[in-house]
């Protein structure tokens, strides 16, 4: 449960290629960032990866700093075209790689979400952190953010009791067919996702 023999190699077989591959059209992104949005490029955030032990995740920057002075201050108005056009691709995600590589998180598990949800989770939502975080999950290719925090949580638990080799597979080809399609980038209203503070309350920020 939880994981299975063979799914470290999996990650590396896969990840190592990838990321080397990736290298100039992460360079052109990066690029892009610095031209459109300015520094920083990369977006810097502290998640829980297994167990709930925190590491920094680096993705590309998709929106404006925070900015009250010029009502720059929820998801929608922070948001530009090029930010938005980068998580319809996934393309932001790209940096993430390398900490497949490290070890941080895994191809395929639970999304890595904010440090402020772990006091939120009941015990079932928390077994989620019983396996490596991943890029994409059962809940990315089953809905992404057009599903409930409910329905996601219920999909990465069920992945953590099903984890093997047949499903990372599965999941990693309905991946590439929900990036081509685009599907669920944005839950409904809301620029990105409704922050997660418990199953009974939500308020809007960063996801």
């Amino acid at each position: 449960m939880g994981s299975y023999r063979g799914k470290r190699a999996l990650d590396l077989a896969l990840t190592v290629p990838a990321f080397l591959v990736s290298l100039p059209v992460q360079a052109m992104v990066a690029l892009l960032i610095r031209v459109r949005l300015g520094r920083p490029v990369l977006f810097r955030q502290t998640r829980p990866g297994l167990h709930g032990q925190p590491f920094e995740m680096v993705k590309f920057r998709t929106m404006l700093p925070f900015d009250a002075a010029n009502g720059k201050t929820d998801d929608a108005s922070r948001m530009t075209g090029l930010g938005s056009f980068l998580r319809s691709t996934s393309l932001d995600e790209l940096p993430t790689l390398w900490h497949i590589v490290r070890g941080d998180m895994s191809l395929v598990g639970p999304r890595p979400l904010l440090m402020q949800y772990l006091v939120h989770y009941s015990p079932e939502q928390a077994r989620r952190h019983d396996v490596r975080p991943g890029l994409t999950g059962l809940a990315q290719v089953s809905g992404r953010n057009a599903l409930t925090w409910e329905q996601k949580f219920a999909l990465d638990t069920d992945y953590v009791e099903r984890a093997s080799l047949r499903l990372d597979l599965r999941i990693i080809g309905r991946t590439v067919s929900s990036v081509l399609r685009r599907d669920g980038i944005s839950a409904s209203g809301s620029a990105t996702m409704p922050e997660f503070t418990g199953s009974n309350t939500q308020r809007t920020g960063e996801s």
